[in-house]
This record gives C-alpha cells, sequence and structure tokens, in this order.
C-alpha cells in the first residue's frame, strides 16, 4: 500500500518533466524564428543604410 503513493509521485513528477520538455522545445522554436528574424532585418537595415551612404556620398560630390 506504501508503493501507491511513491507510484503516483512519481508519475506526477514524470508528468511535470514532460511539460518543462514540450515548454522548451517551444521556446527553442520560437528562438530560432527569431534569430533568423533579426538576420533577415540586420540584412535589410544593412542595405538601406548602403543606399543612404551612396545617396550622401553623390550628395557630396555634387555640391
Amino acid at each position: 500500500m506504501s508503493d501507491t503513493p511513491h507510484a503516483a509521485t512519481i508519475a506526477r513528477i514524470d508528468r511535470a518533466l514532460e511539460r518543462i520538455e514540450r515548454a522548451a522545445q517551444t521556446q527553442v522554436k520560437a528562438n530560432r524564428t527569431l534569430e533568423s528574424r533579426h538576420a533577415a532585418l540586420r540584412t535589410r537595415i544593412g542595405d538601406a543604410i548602403g543606399a543612404l551612404d551612396a545617396v550622401i556620398a553623390r550628395e557630396a560630390d555634387a555640391d
């Protein structure tokens, strides 16, 4: 009879660990998505700054 409370406790711990593992996997996927979006944004910002630099250089040459 004393095994039953322990078995139930172990089962609860196992279920909690499964929930933690699922949450961690979800967070890993979210982080990967965010990293990908960040890299794309950095590229776009770099391109925009390059274009602005070109405009400024042309204007400076025109003066």
